[in-house]
């Protein structure tokens, strides 16, 4: 019996258990269009960058509110073990005298006799004592500011605004790159799972032959070195298979990292592979495209450094500025002394003015003016290298689009060529050299097609990138 509540028991266990597996590894389908979005999401560096656009939303908040009323509350609490007492002694007319107290001044200072012989005497009297303090008190003063003038606040509003700018380009720049890396990943991939599958299908045919030519020689009509011959080249096939099964677990990895999957995820990319006239034609549209400086994340963030070189130096010149700020502050006090001649309220303005500095204030501006003349030559440089580099990358297009064109008729002759061989060796009209050397310019052709193809979409990845151009379409 308490085996068989025990087999319940895992039986209950097993359950979720298998539905949490079955969900682990449930197939994602990704179109090129999808990763896009899903790195966009889900990728770290994505993540950072849109942390970044939120701490510049509140640092500009920070410079307003600097110029904003504050009111600040302070409290505390003193205990006098020793109160100061202050007397304020007085006279007195007696008809006693009191001997003087030469320490304290108390006593008969002065004497008068009336015509009836009676003697009034001037007396020093001690004053009643008045505490100048309280033993314990407790003092809150409550305070009102508000800033008037500063040069520097304004300009740094300024500059928070063109901050937020510059975090917007980085967030863009970071955005671009993150769609080519998974663009080349996901191209990778493709290219990987095509070869394999056209290598796969070279072995199946290599062993179908294999297997007739094994027969042949079972009865004689061919030599045992042609049988190992096609057997050579079945294990060459085969390791170009394992070599891209090995590349394309990597690759699977990689683009996993990029979208922010986990490891274990089960992901399966569904876009075809684009070659042919597809390949041709974006190829040449993209080579059609004007570069447009303004558009390039690269100018536009050197562009919002020169803005900040400027507001450096506006800021620098606010130091011969004056600062004026109001305040308002109202002191509450939990007991007061006899003598409190401190007021509840006080309303008053601060004025700050520089007004020699030995030079310091003017250096800085020396220093804040050249700065400013570096960021305009180094825009000026980057402008033109730019320009240079459109013209590059460009070239490299259309280079690589003209090695792909050569590839592909390249890879077509060789596969023509490879399946009229191995026709004239199951016939015997050609030697397994002759296959061998065939099969071997076939794979090699092979290899090259698909790295032209590779090499061709990367090198346009690079001029998307740096054009900003269709990069709406894979993230609308």
């Amino acid at each position: 019996m308490f085996r068989k509540y025990k087999q319940i028991l895992m039986l209950l266990v097993m359950i979720p258990l298998c539905t949490f597996l079955t969900v682990a590894q449930e197939l994602v389908k990704l179109s090129l269009e999808h990763s896009v979005q899903m790195a966009l999401q889900n990728n770290k560096n994505m993540l950072n960058s849109q942390l970044d656009l939120k701490i510049a939303k509140k640092k500009i908040w920070e410079t307003t509110a600097m110029g904003l009323p504050h009111i600040d509350a302070k409290s505390s609490y003193q205990h006098l073990f020793v109160v100061p007492t202050l007397s304020f002694p007085g006279t007195q007319l007696s008809n006693t005298r009191v001997p003087i107290d030469v320490n304290t001044g108390i006593g008969t200072v002065s004497e008068l006799q009336l015509s009836s012989g009676e003697n009034i005497y001037l007396n020093n009297v001690a004053g009643t004592p008045i505490e100048l303090g309280v033993k314990n008190n407790i003092s809150t003063d409550i305070t009102v500011s508000q800033l008037i003038f500063s040069g520097s606040y304004f300009v740094g509003l300024q500059a928070t605004k063109v901050y937020f700018n510059l975090t917007k380009q980085n967030n863009e720049k970071t955005k671009l790159d993150v769609i080519e890396i998974v663009t080349n990943t996901y191209h990778m991939i493709q290219l990987a799972e095509e070869s394999r599958k056209i290598l796969a299908q070279n072995l199946e045919n290599i062993n179908k032959t294999l297997y007739e030519i094994s027969e042949m020689n079972k009865q004689g009509f061919l030599e045992k070195t042609d049988v190992d011959q096609l057997e050579l080249t079945a294990n060459t096939v085969r390791n170009a298979i394992n070599e891209i099964d090995t590349n394309l677990d990597l690759g699977y990895r990689l683009m996993k990292i990029q979208l922010g999957l986990e490891v274990t995820a089960n992901i399966e990319l569904t876009d075809p592979m684009e070659s042919g006239e597809s390949l041709s034609s974006s190829s040449l549209k993209l080579l059609s495209e004007q570069f447009n400086m303004n558009q390039n994340v690269d100018f536009k963030l050197i562009y919002t450094s020169e803005k900040i070189a400027k507001l450096d130096l506006n800021l620098a010149k606010t130091s011969f500025l004056p600062t004026i700020t109001g305040f308002y502050n109202h002191n509450v006090q939990s007991n007061t002394a006899s003598f409190n001649f401190a007021p509840k309220d006080l309303i008053g303005i601060n004025l700050s003015l520089p007004i020699f500095s030995s030079g310091e204030r003017l250096a800085v501006v020396s220093q804040r003016r050249m700065a400013l003349e570096k960021t305009r030559n180094t825009k000026e440089f980057v402008s033109n290298n730019l320009m240079m580099q459109a013209s590059q990358y460009q070239n490299d297009v259309k280079l690589k689009l003209e090695k792909y064109l050569n590839q592909k008729k390249s890879k077509e002759l060789s596969d023509d060529i490879y399946q009229r061989t191995i026709e004239k060796y199951k016939q015997g009209m050609s030697s397994s050299m002759d296959l061998m050397t065939s099969q071997n310019q076939y794979l090699t052709n092979l290899t090259s097609y698909y790295q032209s193809i590779y090499d061709l979409q990367g090198a346009k990845s690079k001029l998307e990138k740096m054009f900003n151009i269709n990069q709406d379409i894979l993230t609308k």
